[in-house]
């Protein structure tokens, strides 16, 4: 059913910007050269729209003891003294080979900017390569991919000591650590001042009529990449939106019923046609709203067939944000994911902070299937949503929850999935399931059944049966 939002926004997107951009459903142009890892802040292409630039400082780690036996690149504690760094805010650990696993413990402590104290030490997760492209994806044989801790959000902090112990083996070999290990501290930059679109003020419409056309004001100051990642909306809100509007139930049954009519109609019963099972469309900030630097990114956009099943994780990044710096704490990891860990954008289709905000993450469109680097195996026709924090023994706040079943029910219902039902999905390779076998999951699945992991927490995969059952209950089933 993704086809009914296919969307023919280069021709007025062009005129709008006097810069010309592919359809949102056609291949945009070879991505700009990244360098994987950089101690310099990150270039720019020079555009008169303000972007918060950051920077990444990425350290080698070295063996913390003297001993002959550790003197090796895979000496079984590595780490760095504590010293001064430049001003970060989230921190990670990447390595050479993106098929090691690191077996053991990775601690930090940082000192505030703020108030120029230590934190005590904080452990890092140490599990983070089954968020990941599938194995045969040409994002993940790219040779610019690492393996990597996930990354923990620490607050400004301009100083840091790292130490990483590789655990005893069940054999009686040596314990080793993966070759290459560095500390990554990530700098997401400042959020960039933004003039808003204006409101659109007729939700919706005939798939004939033209485009809102954005102010001018806002048209001349996007970029080029800007730009493409915002066309993909505009059947949704105008080019340039900070955010994508919450709909009620009828205007979304009337909007999914006006684009692409003659599609829609062709897949729908009759029943379906007067009363289609969707969920009311929430609000969603886009990618300009949290303030993503799409230079970043590669400029292609990747679309998988349909959304058969969404994935719930949580980011593993500590719950010491509050909502205000949850952009921040985005744009920190967009920029580890890319950056650092060698993928062509942030891995999750969609990110939801304690607050219940919703944030779309990897540019294509929110309403099209785009393909995600999320749960190893499983990124072809599924989608991905990431709580932002750490669910393994904190509860997930009511309003998370709830934002993730609004959001599944609105972006399954699209597809016609029953968030209630259960699905088929081939196995593109994993650690509980070979490459290519047909697996049964449920539609609203966590990450933990697709891929032997923790993820999403336990305690927000205790709320999975109450988030199927409230999505399913929006769609009016």
């Amino acid at each position: 059913m993704h086809r009914i939002l296919a969307s023919s926004i280069g021709v007025t997107c062009a005129a709008a910007l006097a810069v010309p951009l592919a359809p949102a459903t056609a291949i945009a142009s070879a991505s700009p050269t990244r360098t994987p890892h950089t101690t310099q802040t990150q270039s720019q292409t020079p555009t008169t729209e303000t972007t918060p630039e950051g920077h990444t400082e990425s350290l080698p780690l070295k063996p913390l003891t003297s001993t002959r036996a550790t003197a090796t690149p895979t000496a079984p504690e590595q780490g760095l003294r504590a010293q001064d760094v430049r001003r970060f805010s989230l921190v990670g650990v990447i390595w050479d080979d993106p098929r090691t696993e690191l077996h053991g413990t990775v601690q930090v402590r940082t000192r505030s900017t703020e108030t120029g104290t230590w934190s005590d030490w904080q452990d890092v997760a140490t599990h983070n390569a089954d968020h990941a492209p599938d194995p045969d994806a040409s994002e993940r044989v790219s040779g610019r991919v690492h393996g990597a801790t996930a990354p923990l959000w620490v607050g400004d902090s301009d100083g840091v000591e790292v130490r990483v112990r590789a655990e005893q083996p069940e054999t009686t070999d040596t314990p080793t650590l993966p070759t290459g290990l560095r500390l990554e501290l990530v700098d997401p930059g400042e959020e960039p001042a933004r003039t808003a679109p204006a409101a659109r003020t007729a939700p919706v419409r005939r798939a004939d009529t033209p485009q809102d056309a954005a102010p001018a004001s806002v048209a001349t100051t996007l970029s080029a990449e800007t730009a493409e990642a915002s066309a993909v909306n505009t059947e949704l809100a105008p080019l340039g939106a900070l955010e994508i509007p919450a709909l009620s139930d009828e205007e979304t049954r009337r909007e999914l019923l006006t684009l692409g009519q003659a599609e829609l109609l062709a897949d729908l019963t009759e029943e379906q046609q007067a009363k289609p099972y969707i969920g009311p469309r929430p609000g969603i900030v886009t990618r300009r709203g949290w303030g993503a630097n799409e230079s970043w990114r590669e400029r292609k956009f990747v679309y998988t067939s349909k959304v058969k099943a969404a994935f719930v994780h949580h980011t593993a990044s500590g719950n010491g944000y509050t909502c205000s710096q949850a952009p921040s704490v985005i744009r920190g990891i967009y920029r580890y994911h890319v950056m650092s860990m060698g993928w062509r954008d942030i891995g999750y289709n969609f990110v939801v902070d304690k607050c219940g905000t919703i944030y779309e993450g990897r540019a294509g469109g929110v309403a099209k299937p785009v393909l995600g680097a999320h749960t190893l195996g499983f990124n072809s026709n599924s989608m991905g949503i990431a709580l932002l924090g750490s669910y393994g023994s904190k509860k997930p706040s009511k309003a998370s929850v709830n934002a993730v079943a609004g959001l599944t029910a609105w972006k399954l219902g699209l597809f016609g999935a029953n968030p209630r039902g259960e699905t088929y999905l081939k196995s593109g390779g994993g650690n509980l399931y070979a490459k290519g076998r047909k697996v049964r999951l449920n539609v609203i699945s966590g990450h933990r059944d697709g891929f032997a992991t923790e993820c999403p927490g336990l305690q927000m995969y205790r709320k999975l049966g109450t988030t199927r059952e409230t999505a399913a209950e929006l769609q009016g089933r």
